[in-house]
């Protein structure tokens, strides 16, 4: 129970301290109410094994293949009813996320939507007498493929979402401050800036602050994916969130809040994640971070993120 408590308490601080709410993010995530991981593999595997006979019954796939389709009273349905199962099922994710891209900004969703939707009434057309020739297959093989990529997709997006936990859950909720000459035990969240802290040997840095006093090395593996700790000394900046080596520390805290290195890495992940999603109009899981729409300032302090230089003002 006591370890329940503690876990419970430190996932409140952290959702307190980083500001996990994300005010510029809830359209995004509106527009995937519902939708998860598993949604998609389930449509994707059953669409993928009704796309099977549409592909068989096919005429280019016969031509192509050089093979006669076995005939039988009803045969020429079997195309057209699988067709509409496939747009049904398949394709009504895609139609439910056009539906509210329509009343915002227009994305992929609606994109998908139009096609799947323009094939399937014109096939329907063509099987009721309209010359032409049908679009089954490729109806059936494009909602699948696509249910394969936003499934591929909502499976990244979600390790993304469980990798920010992990990163609210990096700061110590409490500090060591300096009070009168004395050192006492506080919130973080009660820390402001010019307070002075000490971290002891082995601690999490609980916040960003300059050094001033002590010596030490500090690894800062979960910001630059650098191994080998950074020597730190007076006048240089501790991250909050990295682990100070074999030395004490003493820090001036520098930013709190929403204006640490880590809350921002946090936010600026949570809106990468949000506009990479498909249903919110970016072009494919390849944009997570290259999608966001962001000026010069912004795409400079991905720079800086990557090189492992703190983020000191970050743009909302």
């Amino acid at each position: 129970m006591a370890h329940d408590h503690t876990n419970h308490s430190k996932t409140h601080h952290a959702e307190m301290h980083h500001g996990h709410v994300d005010h510029g993010s809830s359209s995004g995530h509106d527009k995937h109410a519902g939708h998860s991981p598993e949604i998609f593999r389930r449509r994707f595997f059953v669409c993928l094994v009704l796309t099977l006979p549409v592909l068989y019954f096919s005429p280019s796939f016969q031509q192509w293949f050089g093979y006669q389709a076995i005939q039988f009273p009803g045969s020429e349905l079997v195309s057209p009813l699988l067709s509409v199962v496939i747009y049904g099922y398949g394709g009504w994710v895609f139609l439910r996320g056009a539906w509210i891209e329509l009343q915002g900004k227009i994305g992929m969703m609606t994109l998908v939507a139009l096609a799947i939707t323009v094939a399937f009434v014109y096939s329907l057309a063509v099987s009721f007498g309209l010359e032409g020739e049908p679009f089954y297959w490729e109806l059936a093989t494009l909602v699948t493929i696509m249910l394969l990529g936003h499934w591929i997709e909502m499976a990244s997006v979600q390790g993304a979402s469980r990798a920010l936990e992990h990163l609210a859950n990096l700061v110590p909720a409490t500090a060591h401050r300096f009070r009168a000459g004395k050192i006492e035990e506080v919130s973080v969240e009660n820390l402001q800036p010019s307070d002075t802290i000490l971290v002891r040997p082995g601690e999490q840095i609980p916040i960003d602050g300059e050094v001033v006093e002590g010596t030490s090395s500090v690894n800062e593996a979960f910001l630059t994916g650098e191994s080998r700790p950074v020597i730190k000394q007076v006048g240089d900046e501790a991250v909050g969130g990295s682990v100070n080596g074999e030395g004490a520390l003493t820090l001036k805290i520098i930013r709190t809040g929403e204006q640490t290195t880590l809350s921002q890495i946090m936010r600026l992940s949570r809106r990468g994640t949000v506009i990479a999603q498909p249903i919110s109009g970016s072009s494919g899981s390849t944009g997570l971070l290259a999608d966001l729409d962001c000026d010069r300032s912004r795409r400079t302090d991905l720079c800086r993120l990557a090189i492992g230089r703190p983020i000191i003002d970050l743009c909302d």
